[in-house]
């Protein structure tokens, strides 16, 4: 028996509209990230470093073991001194993102209306594709710290990072932890979270991969609000899952204490980097996203040698 006509444009309309919706997101995301590394001026991806390439790099004083056959006698003709060509390193490297996911991640102090601010988890998401972006331009290598997504490069893997930091999963918990089952040995990582979770899960994961040769950096996402805690009164405060609940009647008289725990957090949190070999920051969701991507993407070029 055949479908009557309008049933079958009725089921073709529902499913083009069903399709929409699921894309919907993905431009979005990546129209951002795309606008937000444009602003970015930096051309190719800094991996001025010595190595394997053809294309020269700099002159520098020869030293001793330095073959001769390196030796650029034209260039040392003009001084006392030897020089060599350095060539710079060409061979892509990998790069895993992970980006909080967890409900926390969701919260924007900020009323809603013409200057809300962005959820901490928009700002993470868009700053880690931008970042994707930036790199994959340069020839490198990007994916995720999971194992949905291992590092490719191309255009294609900018599309699927796209799809899979769109995706909101409404069961996560209050806090998220790394997941770095997919990260590559003397690879490189990023971390953007708000690390108000359980900092034993964050060292652990730092662990893991400095056993595996990889450094990288860890961004924590802040908003304003949490930051300054411009409560006072009766106040409840409140988890974003809603599993957590606290009332006071005196918010002001948390003010101190609640500084002093998120400076210690921040200092515990810098040291667990430096202690990996990773360099880290913070940004807030009230100031550009193109400082944090400027620091992020130098970051990536000021830490030790790619494998």
């Amino acid at each position: 028996m055949n479908t009557p006509a309008p049933d079958r444009f009725a089921q073709a309309l529902g499913l083009r509209r069903e399709a929409e919706g699921a894309a919907a997101a993905l431009p979005a995301l990546l129209v951002a990230a795309e606008q937000l590394a444009a602003t970015v001026q930096m051309g190719t991806h800094g991996r001025k470093r010595p190595g394997t390439g053809e294309e020269f790099w700099q002159y520098r004083p020869a030293h001793a073991g330095d073959e001769a056959r390196f030796v650029d006698w034209r260039r040392s003709a003009r001084s006392d001194t030897q020089y060599v060509r350095d060539r710079e390193w060409q061979l892509a490297q990998s790069v895993h993102l992970w980006v909080d996911d967890a409900a926390s991640m969701q919260f924007t102090g900020a009323e809603s209306g013409r200057h809300a601010r962005v959820s901490k988890s928009e700002r993470a998401r868009v700053l880690a594709l931008a970042l994707a972006v930036l790199m994959i331009r340069g020839g490198e290598r990007v994916g995720l710290t999971g194992q949905d997504a291992p590092p490719r490069p191309g255009r294609a893997q900018l599309m699927s990072l796209a799809a899979l930091l769109s995706q909101n999963e409404a069961t996560r918990g209050d806090y998220g932890t790394p997941e770095v089952a997919g990260v590559s040995a003397q690879s490189r990582a990023v971390f953007l979270s708000d690390f108000l979770g359980d900092l034993e899960q964050v060292e652990r994961a730092l662990g893991q991969l400095a056993d595996r040769g990889v450094s990288g950096v860890m961004v924590q996402v802040l908003d304003p609000d949490e930051e300054a805690f411009p409560y006072d009164g009766r106040t409840i405060f409140q988890s974003m899952s809603g599993k957590l609940i606290h009332e006071t009647r005196k918010a002001g008289d948390l003010r101190t204490r609640y500084l002093e725990r998120l400076a210690a957090r921040r200092d515990q949190l810098s040291r667990l980097a430096q202690g990996a070999g990773w360099q880290f920051s913070t940004h807030h969701t009230g100031d550009p996203a193109q400082v944090a991507l400027l620091w992020l993407y130098s970051a990536l070029g000021r830490g030790a040698a790619w494998a």
